[in-house]
């Protein structure tokens, strides 16, 4: 670019009294584990159904799973993945295999056995833990399908370096470990050994691989380091209001960074006390927060929505909730309102990030009024350096769109063996080209406008066009496809395939559709696909998509 962007926001943030750079005591999250243990010991951690378990519980637990890991051979720096629904068991893994070394490597509980033996195989992960069943899929018995060899030869055949695959929940069987088992096996590695390997771990040491896709349709995963991370959370809680004490219920799943860093990570940070969801069951959701006093509840405004519209919602079963964040910018004021007011929350607050920035680049603050809620995704982090730009890489006034640009302690590393993909967003002076666009004001709040990389969000979760187009592109009968995301009621957006048969083939949208549900998670299925002679392009050649968002449109308004 032409020169280096000047900061129009954030910096002046740098040393603002709420960051905690200066007494964060941990350097890695094992010994924010053992710290927490230590001064909260009997203090509720983790409530899972039937399950509690206090802190100095959820620590000694992280140490069985770290003797367990060391018993099966896991060295420093090893990836493992967790491919499961938000449970406890998840969070004890996940510790377990980091104060052991480990690098976590979530999977999405959506992908199909293909999906997840990519990224399996892309991040070379010598672990995974999984589940046989959760809403009627068995997990190990999808990937062998992807992966496995001929008759006799090991299930994962396809999965080279994939050495062991522990079910959290179910029975063992070929090729699959129980989590008793595996737990148990530990008893063979003394607790000093793990205590050491700890030791070994340094707040420079990838934490975990979260992986995301971009224009190339490849998911390519963003190293994040253990300083990273608790850095970054530690000043997530402190700017949402996160309390000691509080009530955590979490929806959002464990793969996602909203999930897992801004859930259960940053509870054990606070103090709070964790409360896994595994599905977004409305009915069971209020009968938590009711029953167990639930005080934050993070969630979209569609989850807020049917919260007030069941039939059991009563004010006084939600008495209790402090804290909602949207985790989604540009909510009508009208209803987070209506939020506020009906489900009694004292704080409603929204942000912006992504997976390359740590999950985290701007948060509104708890007590910033609702007006600037509704139409921001709020302020830098302090630390952050946040500027928007134009073109040709100069910083634009405020008030004017630009790209988003990110440069401080949450950029990642880098993407996993891929320097050409990181080279390109993340230039020679540390600003991550974010390739969303947006406006920062005078106050230095953000307000994401557009997204250069044509993203659009399924039900909460991100949908990436040239990744589907991919897989589509496969179908015997297609030449040509492109895909844009478009409004929907009930999911916020779903996804439009414009397609262009091959010649003389015959092609059913209705077939498409079912043909995609087997290859693909299913919030990326597109939801309309529309038959087409050509696709417009411009004089490069290159799919002009917001011409088919207006075909689209036209064709939903002539319906």
């Amino acid at each position: 670019m032409a020169t280096t962007p000047r900061p129009v926001a954030g910096a002046a943030e740098q040393t603002h009294p709420d960051d905690p750079r200066a007494d964060l005591r941990w350097g890695t999250i094992d010994a924010m584990l053992a710290d927490a243990a230590r001064r909260l010991g009997p203090a509720e951690a983790i409530v899972d159904g039937g399950l509690r378990m206090s802190y100095a519980d959820l620590d000694a637990e992280a140490t069985a799973l770290a003797r367990a890991f060391l018993a099966a051979g896991l060295a420093k720096g090893d990836r493992v993945a967790i491919w499961a629904p938000n449970s406890a068991r998840w969070v004890v893994a996940a510790l377990g295999l980091q104060r052991a070394g480990g690098v976590l490597v979530p999977l999405n509980t959506r992908f199909t056995g293909e999906e997840a033996a990519f990224v399996l195989g892309k991040s070379r992960a010598r672990f995974l833990c999984t589940v046989t069943e959760f809403l009627g899929r068995d997990y190990p018995a999808s990937l062998a399908r992807a992966v496995g060899g001929p008759a006799g030869d090991r299930p994962y055949a396809g999965l080279p370096d994939l050495e062991q695959v522990v079910a959290l929940e179910g029975d063992a069987r070929d090729g699959l470990v129980s989590w008793e088992a595996f737990r148990a096996a530990g008893a063979d590695v003394a607790e000093a050994d793990a205590v050491r390997r700890a030791a070994e771990v340094g707040p420079q040491d990838l934490s975990d691989l979260l992986f995301t896709s971009g224009t190339t349709g490849r998911p390519k995963g963003a190293m994040c380091t253990h300083a990273q991370t608790l850095r970054a959370y530690a000043v997530w809680g402190k700017v949402v209001g996160l309390r000691e004490g509080d009530r955590y219920l979490i929806v959002n799943p464990f793969f996602h960074s909203f999930g897992y860093k801004a859930g259960w990570l940053v509870s054990l940070m606070t103090g709070a006390t964790i409360l896994p969801a595994r599905t977004l069951d409305v009915p069971r959701v209020l009968e938590t927060v009711r029953e167990e006093r639930v005080t934050v509840l993070p969630g979209t405004p569609t989850l807020y929505q049917t919260m007030l519209e069941h039939p059991d919602f009563t004010s006084e079963g939600v008495a209790s909730l402090r804290l909602a964040v949207t985790g989604a910018a540009n909510v009508p004021p009208t209803l987070l309102y209506r939020i506020r007011e009906a489900l009694g929350f004292e704080h409603v607050v929204t942000g912006y990030g992504l997976t390359e920035s740590c999950g985290i680049v701007s948060m509104c603050r708890y007590d910033d009024p609702l007006d600037v809620v509704a139409t921001t995704a709020g302020r830098p982090l302090p630390g952050l350096e946040v500027t928007a730009v134009d073109g040709d890489g100069e910083p634009v006034p405020p008030g004017r769109a630009g790209e988003i640009r990110v440069r401080g302690y949450t950029v990642m590393k880098g993407y996993f063996d891929e320097d050409a993909e990181t080279n390109a967003v993340v230039d020679a002076d540390g600003w991550l080209h974010t390739g969303d666009v947006g406006v920062i004001d005078a106050a230095g709040r953000i307000r994401i406008t557009d997204r250069i990389k044509d993203m659009y969000i399924v039900g909460g979760f991100n949908a990436y066009p040239a990744e589907i187009e991919n897989v589509l592109a496969r179908h015997p009968a297609v030449a040509r496809v492109a895909v844009v995301g478009v409004p929907d009621e009930r999911m916020g957006e779903i996804g439009a395939a414009f397609v262009v048969p091959h010649r003389d083939a015959r092609l059913d949208p209705a077939e498409l559709i079912a043909w995609s549900r087997d290859r693909m998670a299913n919030y990326k299925v597109p939801g309309h696909v529309h038959i087409v002679d050509e696709l417009p392009v411009n004089a490069a050649g290159k799919v002009l998509k917001h011409v088919l968002r207006e075909r689209h449109a036209a064709m939903a308004g002539s319906g």
